[in-house]
């Protein structure tokens, strides 16, 4: 999934005694009543918002991660990649579409029809 927003918090690296790493960062949407979505980054991807501060407009990429912990459920967003806002691939540039007398017919057409 993605979604597009302006950077609105950038935390700092968690550490836990077994290793793992996390992040967290929220962005607010821009839409009619914006939301502020919380994200996570976890291990190596933690550095993937170094390069933004906040009020930068970004595209998240993430998935949806849900658990149960003592009779709890909580859902995460686990961001997997995070891009400028106009950022990546310019299309590439689409043909017009055929006029009359562009299309080249066969001269021997041996169709039935």
């Amino acid at each position: 999934m993605e979604l597009t927003g302006k950077m609105r918090h950038i935390g700092e690296e968690k550490s836990f005694p077994s290793g793992f790493t996390k992040r967290e960062f929220v962005i607010t949407t821009e839409e009619q009543y914006p939301q502020e979505i919380p994200f996570e980054l976890f291990k190596e991807k933690g550095n993937l918002i170094d390069a933004f501060k906040v009020g930068d407009r970004v595209v998240v990429s993430f998935d949806i991660r849900g658990r149960e912990w003592q009779g709890k459920w909580f859902v995460n967003l686990a961001a997997w990649k995070v891009v400028p806002a106009g950022a990546g691939v310019a299309a590439a540039p689409v043909p017009p579409p055929p006029g009359p007398g562009d299309y080249n017919e066969p001269e021997d057409d041996d169709l039935p029809f």
